[in-house]
């Protein structure tokens, strides 16, 4: 790997830092491997930096024999990171700051809001709830209550950016979103918060990840400029799905990869995100080496939304 100087610069001239980001609520699976080597190899064919982040900010969903898993299957597979190892759940005073400055603005109110009484609420496509509006102006007290931030008004709430293989993605965040929710009722910071932080704090310049994430792009776009932050580029990678063609997850019983015949399972991977043969690679390392020479992201160009993805 290049130094600094041979990094790809993004769009703020930042060197390349990318991340792969497992929460530990079980082993990874194809789906995941299919995520972590399309960021993987993005840094590498960059010469730039590739992180791993543990998102254990639930610690209600996550175990340490989960990540501990995770970590054994990256090995095993030949992934080798930059830095040390960040987990979300050391981190809570970071987010309770970004989390101040949000309040400090008068862009986060505390809502009161049961799951039950928001089931009445319309939804979005992607089946989310719209949130109404309910307790914007209750002036309710932030402590015991779950925080959301404010969206702009429709009419001027709308979101865009490219992604580097969908292309231009749109989201009105009041239409089609509402206010949504930074820190939970339990005292839980959401994945939104908490990403937003992270890829800000470390430095992220490319965010490389599945394709169901694509919807959350906007939101967290509007809440890294409420944050004053510099936002990374982004490519949304397609799905594995299963032969009923559900995303490959834990929730559909995908099995956990294998630390048999990594190489066998690499080239699968590599061929589902469209990438031309590596006949020359016959171990794990070569795979890599020759993976990074090869790398063209721009096979993946003109995929979109969860619809898109390979049954296996």
């Amino acid at each position: 790997m290049g130094g600094p100087e041979d990094a790809l610069t993004g769009h703020d001239n930042r060197p390349y830092v990318g991340r792969f980001a497992p929460s530990p609520t079980g082993p990874l699976h194809f789906g995941s491997l299919v995520a972590a080597m399309a960021s993987y190899v993005d840094a590498r064919a960059q010469h730039g930096r590739w992180l791993i982040r543990i998102e254990d900010a639930d610690t209600t969903r996550c175990s340490a024999a989960a990540e501990r898993a995770i970590l054994s299957q990256l090995a095993g597979y030949g992934f080798e990171h930059d830095d040390d190892i960040v987990r979300q759940s050391e981190r809570s005073a970071l987010y309770a700051q970004a989390l101040e400055q949000l309040r400090e603005g008068r862009l986060l109110f505390a809502c009161a809001c049961s799951r039950k009484q928001l089931e009445a609420a319309a939804r979005n496509s992607e089946g989310e709830a719209i949130y109404p509006g309910t307790c914007r102006d209750r002036q309710l007290p932030f402590a015991s209550n779950a925080l959301r931030i404010k969206v702009p008004a429709a009419g001027v709430d709308e979101v865009s950016f490219v992604d580097r293989a969908a292309g231009e993605y749109r989201q009105r965040l009041s239409a089609e979103l509402g206010d949504f929710v930074l820190r939970r009722a339990d005292g839980i910071y959401s994945y939104q918060l908490a990403v937003v932080v992270d890829d800000e704090l470390q430095g992220v310049t490319q965010v490389v990840r599945g394709v169901d994430l694509l919807g959350n792009t906007p939101r967290q776009l509007h809440l890294q400029r409420c944050l004053g932050y510099r936002a990374p580029d982004y490519l949304h990678v397609p799905l594995a799905r299963n032969a009923a063609g559900e995303k490959l997850s834990k929730q559909t019983q995908a099995a956990p990869l294998s630390l048999d015949n990594a190489l066998v399972t690499l080239r699968e991977a590599w061929a589902f995100l469209r990438q031309e043969p590596l006949p020359g690679a016959h171990s794990v390392r070569e795979f890599w080496t020759q993976a990074a020479s090869n790398w063209r992201p721009e096979r993946l160009c003109g995929h979109r939304n969860g619809g898109c993805g390979q049954n296996l």
